[in-house]
């Protein structure tokens, strides 16, 4: 019996019994499309990530407050809070002039309302300077952001991201405008001037600045008390530092490092520093292991699959003793049977895995863009994840088929034709 021959065989043995065939290749269908969906929304979220990551700019150093001991009551913040790095430091290493460093922002983040007539969103706040657009790679789609005199003048001037522009202001009409924000449940509130609405830059959390609004972090300095420390300085979330391509960011990290030292007079860092490059790296590892894990829960359905392609096949050498017996009787020999049902095995594989593949691809191609718990669920379908699953499949087949084989090989001829 040639190849050809055994996958004719096998194809027919699916076609007389198309319910447990289709009961076995369901396994199968079920197990190949799911390592495709999964490892797609793993890669998918992977790449979101990365995108808001890169989003962010390019060639950033991000320096946030570490956690501290208040002196006076001894308990720890939280890093992040705020505590040990202020606007002054950002203009102290922007004066520096340290090697690499070629931009330098503050960056003050809070929530609040923002009000327009009847419109209203709940925005976050940028208090920042206005290199942030140079440095953060914003763009105005009309108007400008906050400039050099805004800054200096401590002006009630506001830029708006893109989908605060078109909630507050529809018509594209908000340059000039009044936006009025609310802080602190509404207990504190200012009326700013539109100077402009930025172009969208898509994308979720900090790494999109779609739903933020930037104000001149002086502004917030001069007029929100409790944002000011007892020496009139205001405590700050962030430092964004971007520096020269062509310059190692490992080595913008370490200048910037010991100048905040020096300039702190502490032996150890009081804040922390990251690099973009390390932050994607860190969420590349995640989303890495996120997929493993999606993939490894997915492989699970395979391997119910392949019982499914086992158990089918030890059921075809019980209904096909009389066929293996004449067979033997004629001249085939035990490797001759064996290969049969493990080309048959592999058949049966293949067709599972072929089908299993058009519906993993159809479903993570169906399911991208759609909306998930509010978030746009991103997928995207590698081909190493398909040619994954196409080894597994014919793996699968191969390994079914092989204890079927061994127990078709060893029928005895005699017995077989004697049962038939």
């Amino acid at each position: 019996m040639t190849i050809l021959d055994a996958v004719i065989t096998g194809v027919k043995e699916l076609l007389s019994n198309p319910l447990r065939s289709f009961l076995t290749l369901l396994g199968l269908i079920i197990g190949v499309s799911s390592v495709i969906i999964m490892v797609a929304v793993g890669q998918g979220a992977q790449e979101g990530v990365k995108a808001q990551i890169i989003g962010l700019g390019s060639d950033l150093t991000f320096v946030r407050p570490a956690a501290t001991n208040n002196q006076q009551t001894g308990a720890r913040g939280q890093a992040g809070s705020g505590l040990t790095l202020l606007a002054s430091d950002a203009d102290a290493i922007k004066e520096a002039s340290l090697p690499g460093v070629i931009g330098v922002v503050p960056q003050l983040n809070f929530n609040a309302q923002a009000i327009s007539g009847s419109n209203n969103q709940g925005v976050g706040i940028v208090g920042t300077t206005a290199d942030y657009a140079p440095v953060r790679n914003l763009e105005p789609d009309y108007g400008r952001f906050i400039n050099t005199q805004d800054v200096e003048r401590k002006a009630l001037s506001i830029a708006l991201g893109s989908e605060v522009g078109k909630s507050l202001f529809p018509d594209n009409d908000g340059v000039g405008k009044t936006v009025r924000l609310s802080f602190a449940g509404g207990r504190v509130g200012f009326n700013f001037r539109v100077v402009g609405v930025m172009a969208p830059q898509g994308g979720r959390g900090e790494g999109s600045q779609d739903d933020y609004v930037f104000i001149p972090v002086p502004t917030l300095q001069s007029r929100i008390a409790f944002l000011r420390n007892p020496q009139g300085d205001i405590n700050i979330n962030q430092i964004t530092i971007r520096s020269d391509p062509t310059v190692d960011q490992g080595i913008v990290k370490d200048e910037v490092t010991k100048f905040l030292l020096r300039h702190h007079a502490v032996t150890e860092p009081d804040f922390t520093i990251q690099t973009q490059n390390e932050l994607i790296s860190a969420q590349e590892e995640v989303n890495a292991t996120l997929s493993i894990l999606l993939g490894s829960i997915a492989g699970i359905s395979l391997i119910v699959g392949a019982i499914g392609v086992m158990n089918i096949m030890l059921v075809s050498v019980v209904e096909r003793t009389k066929e293996i017996g004449i067979r033997r009787a004629v001249g085939a020999t035990a490797n001759d049977i064996a290969t049969q049902f493990i080309i048959e095995a592999l058949t049966v594989s293949i067709v599972g895995g072929a089908l299993g593949i058009l519906l993993g691809v159809g479903v993570a191609t169906g399911v991208g863009g759609q909306q998930l718990m509010g978030q746009e669920l991103n997928t995207v379908i590698k081909l190493w994840s398909i040619g994954l699953a196409s080894g597994v499949a014919v793996s699968v087949g191969f390994i079914s088929g092989v204890y079927p084989a061994f127990k078709a090989a060893n029928v005895d001829p005699i017995v077989a034709l004697r049962s038939a």
